[in-house]
Parts: C-alpha cells; structure tokens; sequence
C-alpha cells in the first residue's frame, strides 16, 4: 500500500544507494519497494531505478533519480535525537565520515547533500526547559559546537562554565 504522505527526495542517480546507507545507519529505517523503468526513456534506459520507496528514522520517504536539475539544501533537514554521547557520536560520523560534511550546531550533510541535525535528547529538553537560564546556557553552549557533546550541554545546564 502507498503512504497518503511521505517525503520525496530528489536525486541524481542515487536513490537506491542513499536509502540503503540510510536503512544500515539510523534505527527504524528500511528500505521497501523498488521501482525500475518498463522500457527506455529519454533520459534511461529499461531497467534503470526511478523511485525507491524507503523509511528512514520512522518518517516513510520516496527516492526519485530525477537527475541533476535540483539539489538538497538545508531548508529541509531530518532531527535525529539521540539518547546518549556513544549514539550521538555513532550517528554524525556515519554521516560525516562516508563523505559527508560537518556544520554548525550539530548539522551534518550526507554526501548526497541531504541535512541532519544529530540532536541529543538532553539539548533538546535543556532549551524547552522551564527556568529560561537553563534554556539560554544550553543555548549558547550549543552555538560553540559542530558536533554536539552531551557533558558541556550537562555542565551549562548545571551552570558549570
């Protein structure tokens, strides 16, 4: 059956390739169907792979190959929270350590340019916390951060700067 809503992401050529990185590095996610062309096209050939159905981190998503006239941008992002240091760290240099690249605050960008922001849950509730200097120290100590880590999140949530 076809979910009513999933994401599409465009690729050139990749759609099959980034859903199977993807289903080998983050929790809830698989790769489903796959489908090829019937016979040539314009631009392919019978047999070439046009969509990949895939979920990834549990969001259920369609890989196009439509080919080189769009890239991924940082306007769309996956937030992957993460439970401790060892996931956090497990998932950004799966990411940044296959041809990826680092950004601030936490992002990274797969090598195919699609973004992730790799999010410990401790951040995530340091900044909805209800003592607005909790949220602040959290804040600005995450600005300090490509890759985020977890005990100076603890300390400037403990006020230990």
């Amino acid at each position: 059956m076809i979910t009513r809503n999933r994401v599409c992401l465009w690729y050139d050529g990749a759609a099959l390739e980034a859903p199977t990185f993807y289903a080998r590095t983050f929790p809830d996610s698989h790769v489903g169907n796959v489908f090829r062309a019937p016979t040539d096209y314009p631009a392919g050939s019978a047999g070439d792979v046009l969509t990949v159905d895939f979920t990834v981190a549990g969001i259920p998503c369609l890989g196009l190959n439509g080919g080189p006239a769009f890239h991924h941008s940082e306007a769309f992002s996956f937030q992957i929270a993460t439970e401790d240091q060892a996931e956090n760290d497990r998932l950004w240099h799966a990411i940044v350590d296959n041809g990826g690249q680092e950004s601030e605050c936490g992002w990274c960008k797969d090598r195919w340019g699609l973004s992730r922001q790799i999010t410990p849950r401790v951040l995530s509730e340091a900044l909805a916390h209800p003592d607005p200097a909790v949220g602040k120290r959290a804040f600005e100590a995450m600005m300090t951060m490509r890759k985020i880590e977890v005990a100076a999140i603890e300390a400037a949530i403990r006020d230990e700067r």
